[in-house]
């Protein structure tokens, strides 16, 4: 199998994790919010702000990233150069009210739509546009396909296993985060694809209170993929390891 054959297989793999995950968590929130709890317009009546997202808002936000980078295929398939796209405020009021006013039937085919649609461009592109990064100046230097599984892959699950986290349920983003390492080793991901994943393991770890395993895992994560390095120095998540004295030795 070509190398871009095979990136192609993980590529397909890891964005159908993401997927998939967003389905389930779309799922269990109108599960629990009990019979009736649902709105006429296919909406979920769970509580949430913009400092907790309820689970509507958080895939909604993930299918606009999803989106962003599948205009970037199409523009690369036309031969043109894509938009640029401004960074959003997890943290605003009026961010969180309109992706929350959505209806999660809505969201729901969305997020279907454009995983698909991102999946069919991954197809459509020459090796030399996935590979290269000198192909196309707007990626400063970056590869498509690994662009492509941040917006698919490492940036929706992180969002999920957050999610899981502010709702007290740490034990379920750990066992997300831990899926989706083990989906990469499967599907013998590369390695900055490993260390993205194992990156937000430790995140989760950490904010479960598991400071010696998350600084194990950081080094693993940082050896993998040592861009994540400049994520660990200022990430919140990463707080009780710095408390702990750890942070600065698996930085080294």
């Amino acid at each position: 199998m070509s190398e871009a054959a095979h990136l192609r297989l993980v590529i397909t793999g890891l964005l159908g994790f993401a997927a998939s995950e967003e389905e389930m968590l779309l799922a269990g929130a109108s599960a629990g919010a009990g019979p009736g709890a649902g709105t006429a317009g296919g909406g979920i009546a769970e509580a949430g702000d913009e400092r907790v997202w309820a689970a509507v808002p958080t895939v909604a936000h993930n299918t606009e990233f999803k989106s962003q980078q599948a205009q970037r295929l199409t523009a690369v398939l036309a031969g043109s150069t894509p938009p640029s796209f401004g960074d959003i405020d997890h943290t605003s009021a009026a961010v969180y009210r309109a992706y929350a006013a959505r209806p999660a039937l809505a969201v729901t085919a969305d997020s279907r739509r454009v995983t698909a649609g991102l999946l069919d461009g991954v197809r459509a592109l020459s090796d030399a546009d996935l590979l290269d990064p000198g192909r196309h100046p707007w990626l400063n230097g970056r590869t498509l396909w690994l662009q492509v599984i941040v917006r698919g892959f490492w940036h929706p699950t992180g969002h999920v296993g957050e999610y899981y986290q502010r709702h007290g349920r740490p034990e379920r983003a750990i066992a997300l985060h831990s899926r989706a390492l083990a989906t990469a080793r499967y599907l013998d991901a590369p390695e900055q694809a490993l260390g993205m994943a194992a990156y937000s393991l430790a995140c989760a770890q950490a904010q479960a209170g598991l400071v010696s395993e998350a600084g194990r895992t950081l080094r693993a994560a940082i050896a993998a993929n040592p861009d994540v390095r400049a994520n660990a120095e200022r990430d919140p998540d990463l707080a009780p390891l710095r408390a702990a004295g750890l942070l600065t030795a698996e930085l080294r």
